[in-house]
């Protein structure tokens, strides 16, 4: 009776595992999701900006490296495949370097052209068509929030932030020193991500006036991703300070993290690279961090010292899971790493570029969920 009690019971067991092996290698992870076939091996991806699962923005160029300086690159997502896009009336070459929207039917993307100049797209739920630019300004980001849309640029090396009102861009008064990142809550409540005197500060805006405070004393520190979640709970990303050392030195990451009285720094469970980005989940609370060229010291006497860290750290409120990057074969791991989060959902994408052949590099867009 015991033995037949035994075999039973390694019977359910064995059955049980079977059950949830699957699901256990089922389990979300990052996957690799191809460019559309005419896009050219040494193309980019910059920025994305989504609306739902089967709808999405991405923008970059095609056709840089050794054909610089490339072509403007739009893609789309339909829920199925990421398409090219065309833009008629757009026959400079260039590149699209960010792209924001306050509704499907409200996209802005912006650029610059081989000579430089500032370029201006907008989409209105039909077609892109382009718009001037603010006259003298060289656009580098656009950002939406909170029904509002900005913009980030320079004049006469100058920063400078306009906000689009009514229809005209008007000047805004920008913080001191370099801004990187925006989060918009509001016309009156907006968070600037970036650096003053060669250190890393984040400023807030309430309508009347910018109130910033140096979030990493080091030299050499700036925050590019800044997430306000509330009052009392800010994040910030981007590269720490060093002092010294050889060229080409690692740079560690830094992410620090305000409480509403005090900024702190957020430990992370890798040694070296760069917050590029940070993601909310549905609910507004910090969801993902991304972290290029993420490395961490290895075991003692190890050769090489350094091994390659996580590419992801999702956040569940206590601590970070660390995720890697699928590999691409005939394809290094990715340079840049923006994220993009699919609202209402736990989707987010990545967009950036990965090593390619012989020194070149490639388009490389990620998945999670």
């Amino acid at each position: 009776m015991t033995r037949r009690l035994l075999v039973t019971a390694l019977a359910f067991a064995m059955a049980m595992v079977t059950v949830l092996s699957p699901a256990a290698a089922d389990a979300p992870s990052w996957q690799h999701v191809p460019v559309p076939a005419q896009v050219r091996p040494q193309a980019a991806l910059n920025e994305a900006v989504a609306f739902g699962p089967d709808r999405a923005w991405a923008v970059g160029a095609d056709a840089v490296g050794r054909q610089a300086p490339g072509f403007p690159l739009m893609l789309r997502w339909d829920g199925s495949a990421w398409q090219r896009q065309s833009l008629p009336g757009v026959r400079w070459q260039g590149e699209l370097l960010s792209v924001a929207a306050t509704s499907p039917a409200a996209v802005w993307a912006v650029g610059r052209d081989a000579a430089g100049g500032a370029r201006l797209l907008r989409f209105d739920g039909t077609a892109w068509h382009e718009r001037r630019p603010p006259r003298g300004v060289a656009l580098t980001r656009v950002v939406s929030g909170g029904g509002e849309t900005w913009l980030i640029g320079s004049r006469d090396g100058a920063r400078v932030l306009l906000r689009r009102d009514g229809g005209a861009w008007r000047d805004v008064p920008a913080p001191p020193g370099a801004v990187y990142g925006l989060h918009i809550l509001a016309a009156d409540d907006v968070w600037a991500a970036g650096s003053t005197n060669a250190t890393a500060a984040v400023s807030h805006w309430n309508g009347q006036e910018w109130q910033q405070t140096i979030v990493d004393g080091y030299p050499r520190s700036a925050v590019s991703s800044v997430l306000a979640v509330s009052p009392t709970e800010v994040w910030a990303g981007g590269t720490g300070g060093f002092v010294g050392g050889p060229p080409g030195r690692p740079i560690p990451p830094l992410l620090v993290r305000f409480d509403g009285q005090e900024w702190s720094r957020v430990s992370l469970p890798t040694d070296f690279g760069s917050v590029t980005s940070l993601a909310p989940a549905a609910s507004g609370a910090p969801a993902w961090v991304s972290v290029a060229r993420s490395q961490k010291w290895g075991p003692p006497g190890s050769d090489p010292p350094l091994v390659p860290g996580p590419d992801f750290l999702a956040w569940d409120g206590e601590s970070f899971t660390e995720h890697s990057e699928p590999a691409v074969p005939g394809e290094g791991r990715s340079s840049t790493l923006r994220l993009a989060p699919v609202p209402g959902t736990a989707t987010v994408w990545s967009l950036g570029r990965a090593g390619g052949p012989e020194g070149t590099f490639a388009p490389r867009i990620l998945r999670f969920g």
